[in-house]
């Protein structure tokens, strides 16, 4: 019999620590090769009824593992919902169902980036953020996690959306609003870029030396928020996932650094202190079954 969790039920679950480690399970287990994790399926303006509306459907199984996991998140009006399922592996009968109406996928992205900051041995107290969303906020909790953080410096398009974000952060760290991202980048070296933009936010001569960057926001054709003379410019570049970064993340608008770029998981086989970097996340379905199985078991 399928068992259904709530929203509320997943909430209490969730250990933002443990989810961190979580995620840097899922990260070497893919990139060792013992994970089946299919491209991402999306539909987006053009397929669906109502404009700016976007699907992404992933999945993934982990051989010997009990689960497959099945998520849909979406995003409409700029407000997150979906859910995630597990399935037998052995049977293929559906386990349990996680009404998570999205919150998971900003969760695990959250986490995710926080977990590169710390393998690569970050210690700001400042790092900026372009967006102010959901997003935004969780980036702020969880790094608040790995590092020893006292501000934020804070950029979105809308005043209200950002006012209204710059209170929830505050909960974590003192917040500065600024008026556009090179404001930002000439505040922090640590910068998450966590918005739905199709054109570049950040610019290589905005960024202070010693920069990282974590880019959560371009996952689909057409998405970017950094200038590729950026991944030019760092000298080290994370991808989440080699095939989904060159296709959906910041890589498919630097074709000629798809080389250059190392996946995280092998990465943090062996983490090393660099000058600069930048990671490129697209969102892997093996995030969404390892959070799944952690809610579902605890």
């Amino acid at each position: 019999m399928i068992q259904i969790l709530s929203i509320d039920h997943i909430r209490e679950r969730i250990d933002d620590a443990a989810v961190i480690d979580r995620m840097r399970q899922a990260l070497m287990a893919q990139s060792r090769g013992e994970c089946d994790t299919p491209m991402p399926m999306h539909l987006s303006t053009g397929t669906l009824e109502k404009p700016g509306g976007e699907v992404h459907m992933k999945s993934s199984y982990r051989r010997g593992g009990k689960y497959f996991a099945l998520k849909m998140a979406s995003t409409f009006g700029g407000v997150g919902n979906g859910m995630m399922m597990l399935a037998s592996a052995e049977t293929g009968e559906p386990v349990a169902l996680l009404e998570d109406a999205g919150h998971l996928t900003d969760v695990r992205t959250a986490a995710v980036a926080a977990m590169v900051a710390r393998e690569l041995g970050r210690e700001d107290r400042t790092i900026g953020i372009l967006g102010s969303g959901i997003q935004a906020r969780l980036t702020a909790r969880f790094y608040k996690r790995v590092l020893p953080l006292e501000r934020v410096v804070l950029w979105g398009r809308t005043a209200e959306r950002v006012e209204d974000c710059a209170r929830e952060i505050e909960k974590f760290a003192a917040v500065t609003i600024a008026k556009s991202p090179a404001e930002v980048a000439a505040s922090a070296r640590l910068i998450v870029t966590c918005t739905a933009s199709h054109e570049a936010l950040l610019k290589q001569r905005d960024l202070l030396d010693g920069f990282h960057i974590s880019a959560v926001g371009a996952d689909s054709v057409g998405k970017r928020e950094l200038d590729p003379e950026i991944l030019r410019r760092a000298d080290l570049i994370l991808a989440d996932s080699m095939a989904q970064c060159a296709k959906l993340g910041e890589l498919q608008h630097a074709p000629d650094q798809v080389t250059r770029a190392i996946e995280i998981g092998s990465f943090c086989e062996a983490p090393r202190a660099v000058k600069s970097s930048v990671a490129d996340f697209t969102g892997l379905g093996v995030e969404d079954l390892f959070i799944a199985e952690m809610i579902y078991t605890k």
